[in-house]
């Protein structure tokens, strides 16, 4: 593939997945392991710069304009593996000096020093998982902070000059009402984010939740969805715009790189679990910390469920994600993109 001139790349976003925590939630299913291994996360290190080295020179035509840190914690792993990981993203890809570059953080794991130093790395936005502003309840889903400590990492955040700062919240949570939703979410205005997410609560199968997910005082369907009308009607007040079901934004703070999965752009995922959707393949990262490191130490596989979407199956994508934003559907975008007519 010809290497194409700056301003005709496509756009990459890119993923790294952190599969470290302190501890694991109650609720939680994405692939992450409770553990300060230091062994474990310098063979980690090694084997995730190793595969973003290797991919780089994969993606000539290719300009990167978001990189996303998840997890798991990617704050837990620290700030010296955060850096060094962008390091290899920047010596193996085309990254624009403007890129949006997201970490996402506990509030028990944020301290200024860590702050510093990810944001002279050029981390430009935090994703602070602050969930809920009820102790119980936090306690209840193995939360690892206080709604106190959430507090202080917002301080922490902006004393450091971060100028982008998103809170995640959920709603539907064990024993919580329509007034205390109601609630959380006027505490967390005040603390002035650019951006808040909302998630419903989904109680998923293997998590220890949903073992006893009867017997915990979830709300029902119908309270959720007051919950959820709620959110919009508070947060629209306040100045947020809604961009996405579950997405809120102050003008001009919409999540970019979330955009690319909602409007159908490339992105490569990197780590264990970490799924991509690049040169018109989709396929992601096999689900196993110690597989991936020994697949990449040992030049072995470490992509599993490789598939070519057809431009058929790509459309239907496009209207499925598209609706789930606000923008809505675009005819003349839809008919230019697919060569397929809008109308029936």
């Amino acid at each position: 593939m010809p290497i194409l001139p700056r301003n005709e790349k496509t756009p990459l976003g890119i993923y790294i997945h952190v599969p470290f925590c302190n501890s694991k939630c109650e609720y939680c299913d994405f692939y992450s392991l409770p553990s300060k291994d230091e062994k474990l996360m310098d063979e980690y290190l090694k084997a995730i710069c190793k595969h973003i080295k290797e991919t780089g020179p994969l993606a000539p035509g290719y300009r990167v304009d978001t990189v996303y840190f998840g997890g798991g914690t990617p704050t837990f792993f620290g700030a010296e593996g955060m850096a060094a990981i962008l390091t290899a993203v920047r010596q193996s890809f085309d990254v624009s000096p403007r890129a949006e570059i997201t970490f996402e953080a506990n509030p028990d794991s944020v301290t200024p020093r860590l702050l510093r130093r990810l944001r002279s790395e050029g981390f430009n936005r935090v994703s602070l998982g602050i969930q809920c502003d009820d102790d119980r309840i936090l306690h209840a889903l193995g939360r690892p902070h206080t709604y106190e400590q959430a507090v202080e990492a917002v301080n922490k955040i902006r004393k450091a000059r971060y100028r982008n700062l998103s809170v995640d919240l959920m709603y539907g949570l064990p024993g919580q009402s329509l007034e205390q939703w109601q609630a959380t979410l006027m505490n967390v205005l005040s603390l002035k984010p650019e951006h808040i997410s909302c998630y419903g609560l989904k109680v998923e199968k293997g998590t220890p939740l949903y073992e006893y997910k009867d017997a915990c005082g979830l709300p029902d369907d119908d309270t959720q969805a007051d919950m959820y009308l709620a959110a919009v009607e508070i947060l629209k007040s306040r100045g947020y715009r809604q961009y996405e079901i579950s997405n809120f934004a102050k003008k001009g703070m919409a999540s970019q790189h979330n955009l690319k999965y909602w409007q159908g752009g490339e992105y490569l995922g990197f780590g264990p679990d970490a799924s991509s959707d690049f040169a018109g393949k989709r396929f992601a990262m096999v689900r196993n910390l110690r597989a991936y490191i020994e697949g990449i130490r040992d030049h072995g596989t470490v992509i599993r469920d490789i598939q070519e979407v057809p431009p058929r199956e790509r459309a239907g994508e496009y209207l499925m994600m598209r609706l789930r934003t606000t923008a809505g559907i675009q005819q003349e975008e839809y008919e230019r993109q697919y060569l397929l007519p809008f109308g029936p």
